[in-house]
């Protein structure tokens, strides 16, 4: 079995859009994750979601390999883009929509607007 850093950058290559997770995007284990996937569901993003609590190795490996200390993570296009505050500011703000955008990732900019409206 390759190494956990191998692994995650494998995955981060081969998806579009990555989220790591507690839990998966069906059944979040957790109130962050939820919030993360539940944002990128509402959205229709069509994201590769790796359930943590699967497998320990990954769940330390996609800290250091990020540098970052808490799941869960979003990639996009292999870039690091935050966790669930960073996520949330930038849905709130339209940066995640631009994110998109400049990525080509398609999702449902009628939702976006839906999540800010109901957050303003």
């Amino acid at each position: 079995m390759t190494d956990p850093k191998t692994r995650i950058a494998e995955t981060v290559a081969a998806h579009d859009v990555v989220l790591y997770m507690k839990g998966t995007k069906e059944m979040p284990q957790c109130g962050f994750s939820s919030r993360v996937a539940g944002v990128l569901n509402y959205m229709g993003v069509d994201f590769a979601d790796v359930n943590v609590l699967a497998d320990e190795d990954i769940r330390q490996g996609i800290k250091d390999y990020s540098e970052w200390p808490t799941i869960p993570q979003l990639y996009v296009k292999g870039e690091f883009v935050g966790g669930c505050d960073i996520v949330t500011e930038m849905t709130l703000s339209g940066e995640l929509d631009q994110l998109f955008d400049a990525n080509g990732v398609a999702y449902d900019k009628a939702a976006a607007e839906k999540i800010r409206e109901a957050n303003a």
